[in-house]
């Protein structure tokens, strides 16, 4: 847990906090993670900071061991979770791939921000939100982690990342750190 600093143009992305993915079971208890994801987009829109929501809508092409699900998924599945109360203002992506930025247009619409920093929540800790942390890292974005504001299906994936990855992509906090590194600028 070193979180230091927030750049001045710094964008909170919350990966995959939808209706079908939170339905599935997780580790953490999922009302925790909403309430502290909804806590970290409150304090972004207070200090007129980004909030991106990123829903999944589909898989990369390409052939794995493990089969993908084919067919339409169920109607409602990719619709953002009311909790986070989207905003006209809020930047709504779209992705196809385990990562926000791969086959998306975010890096772009971050850079016309000025944005230097991402902070990351969301589910699946070990994919989703690696893969953005992972992406945004080799775009050259500085990544914070807010680690008590994700989960994942598994729990030997969610720790790896945590414990082994994360701090090699950048910054790792709670939401209560982000908050107060929030709260000590001017608004």
């Amino acid at each position: 847990m070193a979180v230091t600093t927030l750049d001045p143009n710094t964008a909170l992305i919350i990966v995959d906090l939808q209706k079908g993915i939170v339905a599935l079971p997780v580790v953490h208890p999922i009302g925790g993670i909403i309430e502290r994801a909804c806590a970290l987009a409150a304090a972004f829109r207070a200090h007129h900071l980004p909030v991106v929501l990123v829903n999944v809508a589909g898989g990369a092409p390409g052939r794995t061991e493990q089969p993908a699900q084919t067919g339409p998924l169920p109607e409602g599945w990719t619709d953002i979770i009311p909790d986070l109360q989207q905003q006209s203002g809020d930047i709504l992506i779209t992705k196809r791939s385990w990562g926000a930025f791969a086959r998306t247009d975010l890096e772009a619409r971050l850079r016309a921000l000025g944005v230097t920093q991402v902070v990351i929540a969301g589910i699946a800790t070990g994919t989703g939100v690696e893969a953005t942390a992972r992406q945004a890292y080799e775009q050259g974005f500085n990544v914070t982690l807010a680690i008590d504001a994700m989960t994942d299906r598994r729990r030997e994936a969610h720790d790896h990342s945590i414990k082994t990855v994360f701090p090699r992509l950048g910054e790792t906090g709670t939401t209560q750190d982000i908050i107060a590194l929030l709260s000590a600028r001017n608004p």
